[in-house]
């Protein structure tokens, strides 16, 4: 598999300031997925780039993103003002959905959205922002509960993905579904699995399941 692109990127925010990401897109790409993460990680988070991974062997480009800039991560890893500011979050993905819009290799892959827990509500308040450029969401033991008034706003197909034992998320991404009126939504629930989904094999089921809702809507 050749690409088109591979590289460290910085997409301005405003007022000089910019956020990082990682940039890998197969030659023959059907589609972009955008990966927001959770609270207290970064592009570097190693469940989102073994998902990642996975998606460049389907054929799918992907963008890790840092929400933060360095001076907020800096801020934040001691009072953690940032991680839960889930309006700042959702415009950094927004941001960068129409960065890559200016792009003119990668302006007509069609985008989704992968957001783990608190990434998970950014990404899905970013999909009701950009309707027109974004095809699907996957959430990935997520607190989309976070997007609050945005979620009867999605109109894209929606996959929630959650571990088995992580029992109040469960509740959460359930009652999420419910508000969720304008988009297709399923809840797949994996079984053993924990928060981090660190038990053997379940990061392989959601990579499978990822791949396969993207393969589907992208």
């Amino acid at each position: 598999m050749s690409v088109i692109a591979a590289e460290s990127v910085a997409i301005p925010i405003g007022g000089g300031r910019q956020i990082e990401a990682d940039l890998e897109v197969p030659d023959t790409a059907s589609g972009l997925v955008v990966f927001a993460h959770g609270s207290g990680s970064s592009r570097f988070s190693s469940r989102n780039r073994a998902v990642a991974r996975s998606l460049q062997q389907r054929g799918l480009g992907t963008l890790l993103l840092d929400l933060l800039t360095r001076e907020e991560e800096s801020v934040d890893e001691y009072t953690r003002e940032y991680r839960f500011d889930i309006d700042r979050l959702a415009m950094r993905v927004v941001m960068a959905t129409d960065w890559l819009q200016q792009r003119s290799n990668l302006q007509k892959l069609p985008i989704g959205y992968f957001g783990a827990s608190t990434g998970a509500a950014a990404a899905l308040m970013a999909a009701a922002e950009r309707p027109s450029l974004v095809r699907a969401v996957v959430s990935r033991g997520g607190r989309p509960d976070l997007a609050g008034a945005a979620l009867p706003r999605v109109t894209v197909p929606t996959l929630l993905i959650v571990g088995e034992r992580d029992e109040p998320v469960i509740e959460l991404n359930e009652e999420a579904k419910r508000q969720m009126r304008s988009a297709r939504v399923e809840l797949t629930i994996v079984p053993r699995a924990t928060h981090l989904f660190e038990e053997p094999g379940t990061l392989d089921e959601v990579q499978r399941l990822a791949g396969d809702w993207f393969e589907r809507h992208l």
